[in-house]
């Protein structure tokens, strides 16, 4: 099958290669999956880039293997099943997760190989690229939203409104019946924003977070916090919350080992919540995938692409990403 593949970490147009590998096999309780689209995240290049070393507990998620093919997300077909996994779903439209957590070989190849539950069905109107874009970035969102319940009736502010998890989160939010203020750096990303539901938007190169964050909720704060940049943040938390507020973080590029200002938001009863996607509690993927399949059949979910690239230049996808030009999810169109 046509793959691409590293032996090596480093950057990409120096240890990426494509080119054919063998075809993979279902085991027991598992499908194999004819790949149309992949989507690559953030996450995926720095891996392969080796960045973050094991200071950060990295290696015990994402193991060293002899050859990896990259990415976890991906759509394509159903078109093998191991014993137990149910022959009647070959021929089945499916988006896939996980392919690459704690596994040598994710969705940068024309098949893949993963658990019956990690092939979710597919609604014929999502084309496979859309379904490429889901995994990661719907369902980090979903976790940083729910994790603590309805949000329904409740103000979330989401910070990056306009990228590919943010843009996730305020449609999800919205989908919830909750009010959504989202943060943006452009005019650009505010019109994505705005596209997606958020209620306000908040240029914060332009204005002070706090004050229109106040103006725009009568002085109440937000119930919950959706963040992209913990670090640059953490100063803020405390303003912005109203008592009992909750704040879901999934990355702190700005600010690697950031402070808190501990007594600030211990009296507001305020909770944190880090998330990393892959290690959520499988009952919390379990309705993840629910909830987003269920959003996903009724047209909620709009899905925001912003490169496409086939395998051959999976190097000029990976530096798309680290430009940090793209506004929205990167995908790879295999064949």
């Amino acid at each position: 099958m046509k793959a691409a593949w590293y032996d090596r970490k480093g950057p990409a147009r120096n240890v990426l290669d494509v080119g054919e590998l063998g075809m993979p096999e279902p085991g027991p309780g598992e499908v194999r999956v004819r790949l149309f689209a992949s989507g690559v995240n953030p996450t995926d290049c720095k891996r392969r880039a080796g960045q973050g070393a094991d200071d950060f507990g990295y290696l015990a998620h994402f193991p060293d293997f002899h050859r990896i093919i990259p990415h976890n997300d991906g759509a394509g077909t159903i078109d093998a099943a191991g014993a137990g996994a149910g022959e009647a779903r070959i021929g089945e439209r499916v988006w896939v997760f996980d392919a690459r957590y704690r596994r040598p070989f994710g969705t940068a190849a024309r098949f893949v190989v993963l658990a019956g539950n990690q092939a979710v069905p597919l609604p014929d109107g999502v084309t496979y690229a859309e379904g490429a874009c889901l995994g990661i970035p719907a369902m980090t969102a979903h976790r940083c939203l729910y994790a603590g319940g309805s949000v329904n009736g409740q103000v979330i502010l989401v910070t990056g409104g306009a990228g590919a998890v943010g843009n996730y989160a305020v449609q999800l939010a919205k989908w919830g019946g909750a009010r959504v203020l989202a943060t943006i750096s452009s005019d650009k990303k505010a019109e994505l924003a705005a596209q997606a539901g958020a209620d306000c938007v908040i240029n914060y190169k332009k204005e002070d977070i706090v004050a229109a964050v106040m103006d725009a909720t009568a002085g109440k704060g937000v119930n919950r916090i959706v963040d992209v940049n913990f670090g640059a943040h953490t100063d803020l938390y405390a303003e912005l919350l109203a008592d009992n507020g909750t704040i879901a973080s999934y990355a702190s590029m700005a600010n690697r080992k950031p402070g808190l200002p501990f007594y600030s938001l211990m009296l507001s009863n305020a909770t944190l919540r880090l998330v990393m996607v892959h290690a959520m509690p499988e009952e919390a993927k379990a309705r993840a995938v629910k909830d987003i399949s269920s959003a996903l059949w009724h047209g909620a979910l709009t899905h925001r692409i912003g490169g496409r690239f086939p395998l051959d230049r999976i190097v000029d996808a990976h530096e798309a990403i680290e430009s940090g030009t793209v506004v929205g999810n990167v995908v790879i169109d295999i064949d």
